[in-house]
């Protein structure tokens, strides 16, 4: 058995999370479905997890689900952290630059140097490019991060000028990190897309899955929810993720199949 939380699993979040997931377990077990006593963390909290047939649960990215598990796995729910400007369980991209780049609009980055964490990450690679499209500039790829977090920093440190970072992962950097706020500044947002949905393995019982981990959201403590900056579970429909467009790849990076 496996269960992973790792899209916003660093710094503070790492206790909050393990709290988090011992109410989720113990609920799962008193619903009758076996758990595993903690969290997988590292490289197989991610595509080994989410492709594994005794997956218990899991949160994994838009892009990944609607171009590859959607069919595999069985969709729990998506977490709502209210972020600002979207619809329960949605979320956007920030498009940061430099705070001491003269340039004020998204139009003045038209072909700037763009990082981006992976060409399979919604809110890195996906959203700002489809959004890049519809305001008729360019944002050409300049460097492979492998994370967010490892994006900002390329900007900050100027090996590239732009780049999209998931709004509450930049939210939970900023709580890290304050400073961060005086070497980066948010110039544009991306529209609101469903956000990084809850996932278990095909056949597990999805309502069940559901109502353990509400139930665990409501019962984990104000501080833990301030930290993880979690609010609810929603249910979106699995076609309002299938619906959402899909950017070119990157130079170099193969068409997804």
């Amino acid at each position: 058995m496996i269960a992973s939380l790792g899209m916003y699993d660093f710094g503070a979040c790492l206790v909050a999370n393990d709290r988090l997931w011992a109410l989720i377990r113990d609920g799962l077990r008193s619903r009758g479905i076996a758990a595993p006593e903690s969290l997988t963390r590292g490289e197989a909290a991610y595509w080994p997890a989410w492709v594994a047939p005794d997956l218990i649960l899991s949160q994994t990215c838009g892009y990944p689900f609607r171009a590859r598990l959607h069919d595999r796995v069985t969709y729990v729910g998506t977490p709502d952290y209210g972020v600002t400007g979207c619809p329960p369980g949605h979320y956007r991209s920030v498009l940061v630059v430099r705070s001491g780049d003269p340039r004020q609009t998204l139009a003045d980055f038209d072909g700037a140097p763009f990082a981006y964490n992976e060409a399979l990450s919604q809110s890195g690679w996906a959203a700002p490019q489809v959004h890049a499209a519809r305001v008729g500039i360019r944002l050409p790829p300049a460097v492979e991060t492998g994370g967010h977090r490892r994006s900002a920093l390329a900007v900050a440190e100027g090996r590239a000028d732009i780049a999209a970072l998931d709004a509450v992962t930049w939210a939970l950097m900023l709580d890290e990190e304050p400073t961060l706020a005086t070497r980066l500044r948010v110039i544009a947002m991306t529209d609101p897309t469903p956000g990084l949905p809850l996932i278990a393995a095909a056949g597990a019982d999805a309502a069940a899955t559901f109502d353990a981990v509400t139930d665990a959201i409501a019962a984990l403590s104000p501080v833990d929810r301030a930290t993880l900056r979690l609010r609810d579970l929603a249910r979106i429909p699995v076609a309002a993720y299938l619906a959402v467009p899909d950017p070119p790849p990157p130079d170099g990076i193969a068409t997804l199949d």
